[in-house]
């Protein structure tokens, strides 16, 4: 009799749960993956910009039009240091060139870092 309780009691299911584990690789994984793609919006943005920019001095645009004069700001700060990479004699030919550059290598800087960051978050630790 005392067998028989003993295996009806271990035969009972626990009752208290257990809390399921945290996978810190998946949240890894999706942290890497918001960040990259943080990071390319980002160059999407600044590109954009740059391309704005482009756009308003090619097509003769009211310098004194607030958006304008923001986007102006933006793209010479965004430019870095190609905004005078090429000195062509035409300024639009300048601008279309050494701003579209400029848009270039945000695209593309920004595209390998994300997959750098992506690269880092599925490794395992």
């Amino acid at each position: 009799m005392g067998e028989h309780a003993e295996t009806a009691k271990d035969a009972e299911p626990e009752t208290h749960s257990k809390r399921p584990e945290f996978d810190w690789g998946k949240t890894r994984d999706r942290a890497a993956s918001a960040l990259s793609g943080l990071v390319r919006w980002f160059g999407l943005v600044f590109a954009a910009f740059l391309v704005l920019h482009i756009i308003f001095v090619i097509g003769e645009a009211n310098a004194a039009n607030g958006i304008v004069s923001f986007v102006k700001g933006w793209a010479e700060s965004l430019s870095l240091s190609f905004k005078n990479l090429f000195m062509p004699t035409d300024p639009k030919l300048s601008v279309l060139v050494n701003y579209g550059i400029a848009a270039i290598f945000w695209l593309v800087v920004s595209a390998i870092v994300a997959k750098v960051i992506r690269r880092l978050g599925a490794t395992s630790l």
